[in-house]
């Protein structure tokens, strides 16, 4: 393929489909680092939360025929959502549990919670299947797509609404799009978001008037697992039908970037989920050129690098700007 297809590629209604679909799994973790972020007890272990949630959902949903027969077929992949989602959530109780009643060091918690989800999914997955990369011998399910009726024959817009295979996207593709709104207005529409930010601004303060810190961070970090379970579910149930060691390839950790990327805003979290997921997307059409595979591999990370350094530089800015104002003010 020549460098003229990729380009032409580029610009089309496929290409941004791509990039919503690739987005998905960026959009959910972040939004749930960016709750417990808002409460002031960031949640390092969301790659941990989505590659155990990932697994849990595949195992479930393969076995589940087993144990429940008479289940629905409907049902079997939802039960496996369902597992993977309280999964993710034990995982985050058992972060708030040290940290927060223990006393540990969350950081330490939420690197614990990563290297004992990546080498125990594969453990697990040894132990089930005798194979240690993937679960490809299972007959797991997927999440089912959701089509929006009466747009396929309109050329650009069936594209953008039901992806390039005019099958739609995955429902978690839309799940996410739901809970951005859920979670903006949350935190800026509900008492408890504002109880939550403003814990996160001042603990000492916010217990002065009668918060209970310690309650709004559990809940942060609770509903931080719940949105990081339904990333990785994503990538196992939706983005493929299998679970694969180490599936998340650093996600987690970009999803954390992602989230001060987008201002720690939801709807920013959004944009700059897509801006990495047009950059893992653009990666895939360049990996039809002669480019090695390496310098490909490297577009994320160098993207989160760059992106955190931005973050920063603009943070000094301001934080510059409201000096001068502040000077200018006392004079």
């Amino acid at each position: 393929m020549t460098l003229e297809v990729v380009l032409r590629s580029i610009f089309t209604a496929a290409f941004v489909a791509t990039i919503i679909r690739v987005s998905t799994p960026l959009i959910l973790p972040a939004l749930g680092g960016l709750i417990s972020q808002q409460a002031g007890v960031i949640n390092i272990a969301l790659e941990g939360i989505m590659l155990s949630a990932a697994f849990a959902g595949v195992i479930i949903s393969a076995f589940a025929p087993r144990w429940l027969p008479g289940l629905p077929l409907w049902a079997i992949p939802w039960l496996g959502v369902l597992g993977g989602v309280l999964v993710g959530m034990l995982l985050a109780y058992l972060i708030a549990l040290f940290h927060l009643e223990l006393g540990a060091d969350i950081i330490l918690t939420g690197l614990a919670i990563n290297i004992l989800a990546a080498g125990g999914t594969v453990f697990l997955m040894y132990a089930i299947t005798g194979d240690k990369g993937s679960t490809s011998t299972l007959a797991s399910r997927a999440i089912p797509s959701v089509v929006v009726p009466g747009v396929n024959q309109i050329p650009v817009l069936g594209q953008l609404l039901n992806a390039e295979n005019l099958t739609g996207y995955n429902a978690m593709t839309y799940a996410a799009l739901i809970l951005t709104i859920l979670v903006w207005v949350f935190l800026y529409r509900t008492p408890l978001g504002a109880h939550l930010r403003a814990v996160g601004e001042n603990p000492e303060a916010a217990a002065s008037v009668g918060i209970d810190v310690k309650r709004v961070r559990y809940i942060a970090l609770l509903m931080s697992g719940f949105c990081a379970a339904l990333g990785g579910l994503n990538l196992s149930m939706g983005y493929l039908t299998i679970f694969q060691a180490n599936m998340t390839a650093g996600r987690g950790f970009i999803a954390l970037a992602v989230i001060y990327l987008g201002s720690r805003n939801p709807i920013g979290v959004v944009i700059a989920a897509l801006f990495f997921g047009a950059a893992n997307a653009l990666g895939a059409q360049l990996g039809t050129l002669r480019v090695p595979s390496q310098l490909i591999e490297m577009i994320p990370p160098v993207l989160t690098i760059v992106a955190l350094v931005v973050y920063n530089l603009r943070q000094r800015a301001q934080a510059i700007a409201n000096a001068r104002k502040f000077q200018e003010r006392a004079a």
